[in-house]
């Protein structure tokens, strides 16, 4: 298991954006690092740390996406916490 802690969200002025790609990237990396093929994300920062979702899901999505052109890593899977989330996830990966 490899946790990550996600930004709280001010407004997006206090690099709320790269930190949470940041967030994606060392998982990631971690999971190569200890030979992973698969890894699973969690909607991160979009529950009390109140990061809008929608920009948490396209970030999630072009983060991913940019590292699995250069990686090991054969399947990522994105496990949503409640309905508005996998419909946003839905939409951005059609």
């Amino acid at each position: 298991m490899i946790h990550t802690v996600g930004p709280v969200w001010n407004g997006g002025s206090n690099n709320e954006i790269e930190k949470l790609s940041n967030c994606y990237i060392n998982s990631l990396k971690l999971a190569v690092e200890n030979g992973c093929k698969t890894i699973a994300f969690p909607n991160i920062s979009t529950g009390i740390y109140k990061f809008p979702k929608d920009l948490a899901a396209q970030i999630a999505k072009k983060t991913v996406q940019d590292y699995l052109q250069e990686t090991e890593i054969e399947k990522v899977t994105f496990v949503c916490f409640d309905e508005e989330n996998y419909n946003l996830y839905q939409d951005i990966f059609k």
